[in-house]
Parts: C-alpha cells; sequence; structure tokens
C-alpha cells in the first residue's frame, strides 16, 4: 500500500512539472508562424524546381550516353 501512495506521488509530481514547464513555454505570434511557413513553402518549391531539372539534364544525358 505505501509503495501505491509513493507511486501515486511520484506521478502527482511529474504532472506538475509537466504544467510548469508548458507555462514557460512561449508560443509563435500569427505572423511568425506565417512567415516560417512561407519560407518552408518557397523552399520545398525551388528544391522540387532544382531537382526536376537536375532529372531531366541526367536523362537526356543518359539516353545520349546510351
Amino acid at each position: 500500500m505505501e509503495t501505491v501512495k509513493k507511486w501515486i506521488q511520484t506521478i502527482k509530481e511529474f504532472f506538475g512539472e509537466v504544467k510548469g514547464e508548458v507555462l514557460k513555454v512561449s508560443y509563435p505570434t500569427k505572423s511568425e508562424v506565417i512567415g516560417s511557413t512561407t519560407v518552408v513553402i518557397l523552399l520545398t518549391l525551388v528544391v522540387s524546381i532544382f531537382l526536376a531539372v537536375m532529372d531531366s539534364i541526367l536523362v537526356r544525358l543518359l539516353k545520349w550516353v546510351f
């Protein structure tokens, strides 16, 4: 029984610490989220275009060689 009480107390302490850490979190503003999302989308587009061009070049090169 003492072990169960100790276990429950440990769980309570854990969740108390979790709550304290969650309160310390600083969430990004709406403009920061929009800015970061824009950067990710643009970078994804640039990389995909680059890979498509490189793929096309390599395919043509391999067809020419073989």
